[in-house]
């Protein structure tokens, strides 16, 4: 599996069968672990089964292979460090040493490092901070959080935002938002769709070469927070899932996030003392994301239906190996971490397929069933298509599963794969019927719903959407619902607007959520030292996440 985030994690698999290593890929790392290994020499190896990626550093753009693969990370830096396991402890301060929030949550002031320094060695400066912000204002396709900016001002040598309404919910995606330069920037002329193939960032490394399979980032002997013990960072891009296990698994690849059926046999065993891993989870999940602005997906009641018949423990134990926890509400709350948000009556509810119910809701809605063949309200055949990368074989296998449930209504579906670049704009742009995706994931279950059923966010088909909303679903009720609980000023309105946004998305259904999003990796121990781990939970362990830089910033050679 991609890393699934969601942000993103997401951080978001791969392939469906075995297949050997593209030649790029395959002496990508062949020297990686000479003499001595990655520790010796400096050089940690990162993989994900993403295939070829295309050249572009643009840290705003969540399809850009900086994101993809996650070297964004180590280039650009927000303002604080937040950890995503535990989203409600104060982040660490990092290109801002203080920032603080007046009480209602509508105006932050941000004091920063001054001995922060670009590579190319001119400083970090409130201006470049200012210019960021106003960046991301004025295009909103960079914005990838869809934060409402309002005033942004240098005064004091700080950097002081204002905000109509209250950013309680965005606290963390504010403080962890990146800074870029703004001597460079201000001559792009169109930033959102700048490749910045050359970028330039105030973190500890830069980029060294590109290829489509292969990214190399050196570290910057300058770099203004000290020194780094990994001098250098390896990404390699592998086709396909079962080429990146074995790469985990033969030691040229030390750190990626890959779904494994058999995580134990296939990795763990090969090499038990230095191979780990941690999948820690957070409120996010995965599920199936419905475009509700293609018939017949624009009625609720195929999509609720489908909801009903999809058994999401056989995608728990077959297509996930029980390595993600499973849903069982149908609220898509993440149990039991996330048992004190559900709403009164969707407590013991549960995800169990139901068939019979789930006919007699079609039949209505004016659905007719003929032949075994599902024909909606005008009387044509329900036919869909399913979209996911190929090499994703969590997701494929999860999509296989969903086909076969959905075809109990007489749903003729059909399983389509992509490149996992291709894909990721057809999301992004709304050209899909219905794909397995990721969420957000927050300290509360409103980040999840607010990536999936937020009008704030809605796009057009054919426009593309950075924020979420990939689904285009509208209801009003919802985006009030989800505006009022951001904008509460006690728990107990937050809490009333929470059990309405669940209420809405059972019985809407605007996506089918199939299980708990893990923010995990496979890691190996035999070169580096110093990994987040359940016992030193200090940042969660996927390298396409934010803290990512955190991590490498904390390992050490092992000795």
């Amino acid at each position: 599996m991609s890393v699934r985030r969601r942000t993103t994690l997401r951080a978001v698999a791969a392939a469906t069968v075995a297949i050997a290593l593209a030649a790029g890929c395959s002496n990508a790392n062949s020297g990686a672990n000479k003499g001595g290994g990655g520790g010796a020499t400096g050089v940690l190896t990162i993989g994900k089964p993403d295939g070829p990626q295309t050249n572009n550093s643009n840290p705003f753009l969540n399809t850009s292979a900086g994101a993809t693969l996650g070297y964004r990370y180590m280039i650009y830096e927000p303002l604080a460090m937040t950890n995503m396991i535990k989203p409600t402890e104060k982040a660490d301060p990092w290109l801002a040493t203080d920032w603080e929030w007046e009480s209602n949550f509508t105006k932050v002031t941000f004091t920063l490092d001054d001995r922060a320094k670009w590579a190319d060695g001119k400083d970090l400066t409130a201006d470049d901070v200012e210019f960021t912000f106003n960046l991301l204002k004025k295009h909103p396709a960079l914005n990838g959080n869809g934060i409402p900016f309002d005033g942004i001002a240098v005064e004091g040598g700080k950097v002081v935002l204002t905000f109509k309404e209250s950013q309680f919910v965005n606290q963390n995606k504010i403080i962890q938002t990146f800074i870029v330069p703004k001597h460079i920037w201000e001559k792009v002329d169109n930033p959102e769709t700048w490749p910045n193939r050359t970028p330039v960032g105030s973190g500890p490394y830069k980029l060294k070469t590109f290829t489509p399979q292969t990214t190399t980032l050196v570290a910057t002997p300058t770099y203004w927070n000290g020194k780094t013990k990994v001098k250098e960072l390896r990404y390699t891009a592998y086709n396909d899932n079962s080429a990146a296990t074995t790469a985990l698994a033969t030691g040229k690849v030390e750190w990626s996030f890959v779904f494994m059926p058999n995580h134990k046999q296939l990795f763990i065993d090969k090499d038990p003392k230095n191979h780990k891993l941690w999948f820690p989870s957070g409120l996010g999940i995965h599920g199936l994301w419905f475009n509700t602005a293609r018939k017949p997906l624009d009625n609720p009641a195929l999509r609720k239906a489908m909801a009903m018949v999809v058994d999401r423990n056989a995608i728990h134990i077959q297509a996930q190996a029980t390595l993600y926890p499973e849903i069982t509400n149908p609220t898509g709350i993440p149990l039991p971490a996330g048992e004190p948000f559900l709403a009164p009556e969707y407590q013991g509810a549960n995800t169990k397929p139901d068939v019979p119910g789930a006919k007699k809701l079609l039949a209505e809605a004016g659905f007719t069933l003929e032949g075994g063949v599902l024909k909606d309200p005008s009387g044509k055949p329900v036919t869909l298509t399913f979209t996911d990368p190929a090499g994703w074989n969590d997701y494929i296998t999860g999509l296989a599963i969903i086909k076969d449930n959905v075809k109990q209504l007489g749903i003729e579906a059909k399983v389509k794969t992509q490149t996992a670049e291709a894909w990721g704009v057809d999301v992004a742009n709304g050209n899909f019927d219905a794909t397995l995706h990721w969420t957000n994931s927050g300290a509360t279950p409103y980040d999840m719903y607010q990536n999936v059923m937020d009008g704030a966010l809605l796009q057009p088909i054919g426009k593309s959407s950075q924020l979420g909303n990939f689904g285009r679903f509208k209801n009003d009720e919802a985006t009030a619902a989800l505006k009022e609980y951001a904008n509460a000023k006690d728990e107990p309105t937050r809490t009333k607007a929470l059990h309405t946004v669940q209420k809405i998305f059972v019985e809407q259904a605007p996506m089918i959520p199939t299980a708990a999003a893990p923010i995990g990796a496979e890691y190996s121990t035999k070169n580096w030292i110093g990994w987040p781990t359940e016992a030193n939970p200090y940042a969660p362990p996927q390298h396409t996440q934010p803290s990512a830089l955190e991590i490498v910033l904390n390992l050490t050679p092992a000795k």
